[in-house]
C-alpha cells in the first residue's frame, strides 16, 4: 500500500510591504509573483498573508493578539513566517505616534500641508542624525518578536516558527542613511540563536539587487526577481529547519511550468 501523501502545507506570514509591494506598487496578497507565493510553491503549499505598509514588529504582535481570522489561520498553519523588522530600522525623525497622526489631522488642508512638509525635511533629518532614532528600537524590535514567539509556543510547541534579519535601502525619501539597520540585525541574531528562531540573512539574499537599483525606484521594495529570490531562500531555510514541512511530491504530477 501507497503511502499517505502529505497535505499541502501552509505558510502563515507576519509581514510588511516588502511582502506585498512589487516594482511598481503594492499588490493584491495571492499575486503568484509575490514572495510568500513563491515560497510556499516551492514547498508544494500555500501562504497566507497577514501585513500592512510600514509594519514593525510592534504591529505584527498587535496583529497576533488581536485579529480573529489571523487567530483562525493560525489553527491550520504548518509554519509561521515573522518577515518584519525591516520597518523597524528606518529613520524616524519624528516619534512614530506623530507620524502616524499626521492622517488625523483636519481639515484636509492641513493634514496635506503637514504632510508634505514631513516629505519634504525627513531626507534631511535623516542626515542630520545620521538615520537615528529608529521607527522601533532594537531593544523594541527583540522584545515584541520574543513575546511573540513565546506565545505562538504556548499555543502550538510543535509549530516552526522562522524569522529573518533586516533589509536593505537606498531610498532617497530617508536620505539614503540605514544608521540602526546594523545594530537591529546584530540583536535579532543574538536573540535568534538564544531562542533557537531560524533566521534568513534576508541582505545577503537582496542586498545586490537594491543596492543596484534593481528593485522598486522607491529605493526600498523589490522587483520581481528580488521577489523570487526572497521566496526560494526562504522556502530553503524553512525546509533546513523543519525539513517536514514540505509537501511530498504526487507522482505523475508536473511541477507548475514544466
Amino acid at each position: 500500500m501507497a503511502d499517505p501523501v502529505q497535505a499541502a502545507p501552509r505558510i502563515l506570514v507576519l509581514g510588511d510591504s516588502l511582502s506585498f509591494h512589487g516594482p511598481d506598487s503594492g499588490h493584491p496578497a495571492d499575486d503568484p509573483r509575490l514572495w510568500p507565493n513563491v515560497c510556499a510553491r516551492e514547498l508544494g503549499g500555500e501562504a497566507v498573508l497577514f501585513a500592512g505598509f510600514g509594519w514593525t514588529a510592534r504591529d505584527a504582535w498587535w496583529a497576533l493578539i488581536g485579529d480573529p481570522q489571523l487567530w483562525a489561520q493560525l489553527h491550520r498553519a504548518d509554519v509561521v513566517v515573522l518577515a518584519v523588522g525591516s520597518m523597524d530600522t528606518l529613520p524616524s525623525p519624528l516619534p512614530t505616534y506623530l507620524r502616524t497622526g499626521l492622517r488625523y489631522l483636519r481639515p484636509d488642508g492641513l493634514r496635506r500641508f503637514a504632510r508634505g512638509a514631513y516629505r519634504r525635511t525627513q531626507p534631511a533629518l535623516a542626515r542630520l542624525t545620521r538615520g537615528r532614532p529608529a521607527v522601533l528600537p532594537a531593544r523594541l524590535t527583540v522584545r515584541y518578536l520574543d513575546t511573540a514567539v513565546g506565545a505562538l509556543r504556548v499555543l502550538r510547541p510543535e509549530l516552526p516558527v522562522v524569522g529573518w534579519l533586516p533589509s536593505v535601502h537606498r531610498s532617497a525619501d530617508y536620505g539614503r542613511v540605514h544608521g540602526e539597520r546594523a545594530a537591529t540585525a546584530a540583536r535579532l541574531a543574538a536573540w535568534a540563536e538564544r531562542t533557537d528562531v531560524p533566521m534568513l540573512d534576508l541582505a545577503a539574499v537582496i542586498g545586490e539587487h537594491v543596492l543596484g537599483g534593481h528593485g522598486n525606484p522607491d529605493g526600498m521594495h523589490w522587483g520581481w526577481d528580488g521577489h523570487a529570490a526572497v521566496g526560494r531562500a526562504m522556502a530553503d531555510r524553512i525546509g533546513s529547519a523543519a525539513p517536514g514541512v514540505a509537501a511530498a511530491p504526487v507522482v505523475g504530477r508536473d511541477a507548475p511550468g514544466t
